[in-house]
């Protein structure tokens, strides 16, 4: 069977993480069989999100109304429910859902609604708390079905420590990252000597090693020295994997959807109040605001290299008029000219224009020319794929050193507008 929970946290404190993992060695002792965890990253966009918008499904064998019993009873235990945005959601099926649902949940939005009728039809046990907005991403969970997938360890903290300053040693952090990476990511950005995997948020969370493999993440986190962990959990995850990308076309993007977009630079890049820079691209007569904010730091340098003319594809999600850049790929850099007028082929001395239309003119010798002399402009920007720092970087967002972006399925089925929160 599959237990999906979802939204049992707040900005206050709980991790929807930390409950499943706690549930998975509940089940464990009850005598079931564990036999995945999954870490669900559902549509960044959500404005109902706390943080990362993550919610989890444990595979298991067993009785399933013993199960749900575990699950709902931990949810009673553990959530935030005195949080007016906490709404969790437990969901129990003995198969997996529809997958189009988990697409959806990642790519687009869906209404609460869908996901009851969606777990009715399904035949699932369920149970929704308050307003019952957790059914979504429980149901979503529960459904999850990875185009691509990577790992994470959790290391959750004592609960009598929750709150309380995390210690743990930075500089493990950074040799952690240098001795498992490419195969880990994203637990320090060492280009601005910035630490990733800790949260400063007041919740179990220790810290995360996210790698391509629990292999790898198990390798990176030997070399952590911290605090006690109470206990730690490795998932399998879409985070990574750029899951929430569809291919989206200039003047048909949708608000809170992310895209990979093409199109043609057509504005010099300007920076704005708080260092964010914002250019503008086209395709076929429309065009769309892309914007490099500034806790993307040194990527704004290489956007402000762009130029009218140049072809790029964006990557980001469509939010207020704007895609708000998490990579972007240079195509084409558009070839840039110097026209000035020719040297006299007889003295070697400039020429100066002999009027509008009618070409050069030596000043000393009265030799004439009607071709300009053009100089291409070497550039200082190269075709490629350029990405925002680890410490800017989305749960969702595929790092490059696993590959350029790969736009994954949409949802196989069609649904209703007016279900759309």
């Amino acid at each position: 069977m599959r237990i999906g929970i979802d939204d049992t946290d707040s900005p206050a404190g709980m991790c929807t993480t930390y409950l499943g993992a706690v549930l998975a060695r509940r089940l464990a002792a009850a005598g079931f069989r564990v036999t995945e965890t999954f870490l669900v990253r559902l549509n960044p966009n959500v404005i109902y999100k706390t943080r990362g918008n993550a919610a989890i499904c444990i595979g298991c064998e067993g009785d399933p109304d013993t199960a749900f019993s575990l699950a709902c009873g931990l949810v009673d235990e553990l959530a935030d429910l005195a949080c007016d945005a906490t709404n969790p959601g437990v969901v129990v099926t003995g198969h997996p859902l529809p997958a189009w649902f988990y697409r959806k949940a990642v790519q687009d939005f869906c209404g609460i609604d869908e996901a009851i009728d969606l777990l009715e039809e399904s035949g699932a046990r369920y149970r929704g708390y308050k307003n019952c907005r957790g059914l979504i991403g429980a149901a979503a969970a529960a459904a999850c079905d990875f185009d691509d997938g990577t790992s994470e360890l959790l290391a959750y903290r004592k609960p009598g420590l929750w709150g309380t300053p995390r210690r743990i040693d930075r500089q493990s952090l950074f040799i952690a990252e240098e001795e498992t990476w490419p195969h880990t990511w994203d637990s320090v950005d060492r280009e601005n000597d910035v630490v990733v995997c800790v949260p400063h948020t007041p919740d179990p969370v220790l810290f995360g090693i996210r790698g391509e493999s629990p292999a790898w993440v198990t390798t990176a986190r030997g070399y952590v020295r911290s605090e006690e962990p109470s206990i730690e959990q490795v998932f399998l995850t879409n985070q990574g994997t750029d899951a929430h990308l569809i291919p989206g076309r200039i003047g048909e993007l949708r608000e809170g959807r992310s895209y990979l977009v093409g199109g043609t630079v057509m504005s010099v890049p300007v920076t704005g109040h708080g260092g964010h820079v914002s250019f503008g691209i086209g395709d076929r007569g429309e065009t769309v605001r892309c914007m490099a904010y500034e806790p993307t730091r040194g990527f704004r340098d290489i956007v402000r290299l762009l130029l009218p003319g140049d072809e790029v594809t964006a990557a980001g999600s469509y939010k207020g008029g704007s895609i708000n850049l998490e990579k972007i790929q240079v195509r084409i850099v558009a070839p840039v000219l110097r026209i000035r007028p020719p040297c006299c082929g007889v003295c070697g001395k400039r020429m100066t224009s002999a009027g509008t239309g009618k070409g050069y003119k030596c000043r000393k010798c009265g030799s004439r020319s009607g071709e300009p002399e053009r100089i291409v402009i070497e550039r200082d920007l190269s075709c490629g794929w350029y990405e925002v720092p680890p410490s800017a970087r989305r749960h969702l967002a595929k790092p490059l050193i696993r590959g350029p972006p790969s736009v994954v399925r949409r949802p196989e089925r069609s649904y209703n507008p007016s279900d759309i929160l």
